[in-house]
């Protein structure tokens, strides 16, 4: 994962230095912008240009990859007319490599933004959108990313929003960013969030023919199992170690099970990171889940001291302080920091199986009131602003990209379009989310873990409690979005 920060109007080279700045954290290991021509491996705080520009890029790398054949290179991209900036992962980059390569591409691919870039050339034929629009059909990846041609600029964002994108306009200039703060830090006030497959193609919203949410077919259960293990080494292929945030319910410890076994065939270290107060639901469960699948369990117990350390950069990071979001946001932010102490910089999380899997309790009325399978169809198309671009900014406070197995684009058409009564059994169904608690118990994970209550990260960790009953009584953190 990095940063990527984008200006189009009346652009100096300084506003975009104080827009990578800003947004350092999410790639602290190497700096490159875009004027007329590249410029990698800058140190912001000597960069001066003092020239004005019609469009400017830059992008802060956080470095995954280093292989022979994988690399995560320095950006800017560019080939010919076109100059590319790139946030994600592609996880068919060796198909779109070699889908290149066949078309009689020479050039030496080992970065995902240059399989893009040179996939998006091999697509354009004087219509850049209708190549990015080509480009996007192709790849199979969490992405944000804008592409410039010399006269148009398309900026796009993955299928269901993985990774962030914002944007803004004024009177001089549009802009665009990973985080807001780039934004702010320039003076733009308004900003906007690229919705899931759009794209912003001259600052014009182009919406997708169809976004998955609303694909309906009839799916086959059998597959799920398949395609969630599929999803999981798509997501750690390359890397030697990865971390899991870890709650010891059924979400992260399936997850967990499937690594554990993936990690047996391949060389791959899995830790597992719960964060939790002094004898909490979560850290409690978490510990007998480590336990019975056999992984490592590092444990950040988490004091009131430490909640009023993070708040204030936790707070402006998410951009709300709303408590539910704090307190799932602080979760996200202790337990990466522990990855981040451990060297790791790739963590698997559990996000996104509530609302394929109706596990919500509130999914239980929509099981009897007949609207399940359109209210799970509705909170898949609000997550990128309601829980994705919250967990994404507190693990990136930490330079730790989260990758999410069950927002795999085809696990999600495919579970999406499963009969409702295979979620929920019926109206008595307090556990919910039966399909998957079923198949991590047959696939044999025990059965006090893959039939734990479900209970939602900010209680489980007891951080809520702290969070209403001491910190908000004495503390207005509504000063930390200031």
């Amino acid at each position: 994962m990095c940063s990527i920060v984008g200006l189009q109007g009346k652009v100096k080279s300084e506003d975009i230095v104080k827009m990578l700045k800003a947004s350092k954290n999410r790639g602290p290991d190497s700096s490159g912008i875009f004027l007329d021509e590249i410029y990698t491996d800058i140190d912001l705080d000597e960069f001066v240009d003092d020239s004005d520009y019609e469009i400017a890029f830059g992008h802060n790398l956080l470095s995954i990859y280093d292989r022979n054949d994988r690399l995560s290179k320095p950006q800017p991209v560019s080939k010919d007319n076109l100059v590319l900036v790139f946030n994600g992962e592609l996880y068919n980059f060796a198909t779109i490599r070699n889908l290149v390569k066949k078309v009689g591409v020479e050039a030496e691919i080992t970065s995902d933004s240059e399989a893009l870039l040179y996939l998006i050339d091999f697509y354009n034929k004087g219509d850049l959108l209708k190549a990015v629009q080509m480009a996007i059909r192709m790849i199979d990846g969490d992405y944000a990313f804008a592409v410039w041609d010399g006269e148009n600029l398309a900026i796009a964002r993955d299928p269901l929003g993985v990774k962030p994108l914002f944007y803004s306009q004024n009177d001089d200039s549009c802009g665009f960013a990973s985080a807001r703060d780039s934004l702010k830090e320039v003076g733009f006030t308004d900003i906007s969030t690229l919705k899931p497959e759009h794209i912003l193609y001259n600052w014009e919203d182009i919406s997708p023919a169809q976004a998955i949410y609303e694909k309906v077919f009839e799916g086959d259960v059998n597959k799920i199992d398949k395609f969630l293990r599929l999803s999981l080494v798509k997501r750690i292929e390359g890397l030697s170690e990865v971390g899991v945030i870890f709650s010891g319910g059924v979400d992260s410890s399936y997850l967990a099970l499937l690594l554990k076994e993936i990690s047996e065939n391949v060389p791959l270290k899995v830790t597992l990171y719960a964060v939790g107060i002094e004898g909490s639901k979560d850290v409690e469960a978490a510990i007998k889940a480590s336990k019975s699948i056999n992984l490592p369990l590092e444990i950040c117990e988490v004091t009131e001291d430490m909640i009023r350390e993070a708040l204030p950069q936790v707070v402006k990071a998410i951009g709300d302080d709303n408590l539910m979001k704090v307190g799932v946001g602080l979760t996200t932010y202790f337990a990466t920091a522990m990855a981040a102490r451990d060297g790791i910089k790739v963590a698997i999380s559990g996000q996104g199986a509530d609302e394929l899997f109706g596990g919500y309790k509130r999914y239980l009325k929509s099981f009897v009131d007949g609207t399940l399978n359109y209210d799970l169809r509705e909170d898949m198309s609000n997550m990128y602003h309601v829980n994705l671009e919250r967990d994404d900014a507190c693990s990136m406070l930490n330079s730790v990209e989260l990758r999410l197995p069950f927002l795999d684009k085809a696990l999600v058409e495919l579970v999406l379009n499963i009969p409702d009564n295979k979620k929920i059994v019926s109206m008595h169904d307090d556990m919910r989310k039966s399909f998957l608690r079923k198949l991590a118990f047959e696939e044999g994970l025990d059965y006090e873990i893959a039939y734990r209550q479900k209970k939602a990260a900010q209680y489980g960790t007891g951080i809520d409690k702290i969070l209403r009953k001491k910190i908000i009584k004495d503390t207005d953190i509504s000063q930390f979005l200031e």
